[in-house]
């Protein structure tokens, strides 16, 4: 049975009972993202240690070159993302028909994705240049970047087809194929970073290199299983192919885009964030990134929920069950609260321990445990929001979310970080945790709006027809 196929709350049980089945549904669906975001995550880990092992140089060069492709990727994967709850919708409609002409049409806005981004990626000498890194540093971003293009078809397809695998709930898949991407980028970057097995050690570039290969490895490979899987014989890339539709291109776009700009406006704050705290020193700066990194850690598991209630509210509103749909996203947020309100409590009770555990600088450590005081406010609002944008994303509801997030995030956070941050007119100066206040002053404001967004929502009780 699929994971997304699980019986329907009868609505004469109690609502506990029904709230708890829901809750287990989630838990099958989201425990493979969980971990298939980790193995994501731990890539980028990889990356930056056995670089920072080869030299300062080849650390700042993949850094500055991941800063350039990541924002891109984001946006792309946003937009893709779309595929998720319109297959799911269509598996709970029971219109397989539907099926893979969607897949291929998110495989075509896949490959178009692909070839703007490895024109941008491989023409970022103007970029390089305003940035006046010094040359070596911008030769191994440039080389990076044009190593690691070589890989950008595989990972949007594997993107694409995250759609078709995770919209019909076999959510375990991809978990799989990126185990497997980052067991093999592990060994490549040893070989390629240092230079073994006879070839030339190429440092920063050699991490490049090796994220092309992982990828292409796990997209080969997760072609070869739907081609011979028994789970997908009736979802045959080549023999169920389908022509370019127009369109069901601009309805998949239609709900993508808005998706890909949220992930592409947060990515960038943060990124924002960063120059604005770097003129207050190297301490305040790197007890931020801490800061950062222990909450982007946490934030996988309410994440991987929300995408799990995204194909959930998809695949119930397809079935023809938007009660059930409705119970779910509304009792997710008591969920999502009780785990924020843990991580909360975690950063407030270990704050000594977590920055001990990064570095053994004691002004370092003094400024990351402040701002992990305000990082467990900052993750309450950020999980509530993250938990509503995702219901409302399986309502394929994404026009209006786009427009909260941006208004929160660049309206409400960013101004009012910067004025906490650097001056008084609010309270005296507050330095780095300004920001932290201001996002979660953000996140406050996305929160009650994507909340009354979501308790407002209707969906129509006959859908589009290319919506299924």
């Amino acid at each position: 049975m699929d994971e997304a196929d699980q019986p329907l709350p009868e609505v004469r049980k109690p609502l506990i009972s029904r709230t708890l089945t829901e809750w287990k549904t989630l838990a099958i669906l989201g425990g493979p993202i969980l971990i298939a975001q980790i193995a994501q995550m731990a890539n980028g880990v990889i990356d930056t240690v056995m670089a920072g092992h080869a030299s300062a140089e080849d650390l700042a060069g993949v850094g500055i070159g991941s800063s350039l492709w990541m924002p891109l990727f984001l946006f792309f994967m946003g937009m893709l993302g779309a595929l998720q709850p319109i297959i799911s919708g269509y598996n709970g409609a029971r219109t397989p028909s539907k099926i893979m002409p969607a897949t291929w049409q998110g495989l075509y806005i896949a490959s178009v994705g692909a070839i703007i981004m490895i024109l941008l990626l491989t023409n970022v000498h103007p970029v390089l240049e305003g940035l006046n890194l010094e040359a070596n540093t911008a030769r191994i971003t440039q080389g990076y970047l044009n190593a690691f293009a070589w890989g950008i078809p595989a990972l949007l397809l594997m993107t694409a087809l995250r759609g078709l695998t995770d919209g019909l709930g076999h959510t375990r898949v991809i978990m799989a194929f990126s185990v497997l991407s980052t067991l093999i980028n592990l060994p490549m970057n040893y070989i390629f970073i240092y230079g073994k097995l006879g070839l030339p050690a190429m440092g920063g570039i050699g991490c490049g290199w090796a994220t092309s290969i992982s990828n292409g490895v796990a997209a080969i490979a997760l072609l070869t299983y739907l081609s011979r899987s028994q789970l997908y014989k009736k979802f045959h890339l080549i023999a169920d192919w389908a022509k370019p539709n127009v369109p069901l291109i601009r309805y998949i776009l239609s709900i993508g885009i808005p998706i890909g700009f949220t992930i592409f406006v947060e990515a960038s704050m943060f990124s924002v964030i960063a120059l604005f705290l770097a003129p207050l020193g190297p301490v305040v700066v790197a007890g931020h990134q801490i800061a950062l990194n222990v909450v982007s850690l946490l934030f996988m598991l309410p994440l991987s929920i929300g995408m799990a209630l995204t194909l959930r509210v998809s695949f119930l509103i397809g079935a023809g069950a938007p009660d059930t749909a409705r119970l779910i996203s509304r009792s997710s947020l008591i969920l999502a609260s009780a785990t924020a309100l843990v991580f909360a409590i975690l950063l407030f009770v270990f704050s000594h321990g977590i920055s001990a555990l990064y570095t053994s600088d004691a002004e370092v450590q003094a400024v990351t445990i402040r701002l992990l005081m305000f990082a467990a406010f900052f993750q309450v609002a950020d999980v509530i929001q993250v938990t509503c944008i995702s219901a409302l994303r399986g309502y394929k509801d994404t026009g209006i979310p786009m427009l909260i997030m941006l208004f929160s995030f660049w309206g409400v956070g960013l101004p009012l970080g910067y004025v906490l941050t650097f001056t008084d007119v609010l309270a005296p100066a507050m330095g780095a945790a300004g920001f932290w206040v201001g996002l979660t002053g953000g996140l406050a404001s996305a929160s009650l709006l994507l909340g009354w967004r979501l308790f407002r929502y209707q969906p129509t009780a006959a859908d589009e027809t290319l919506g299924g």
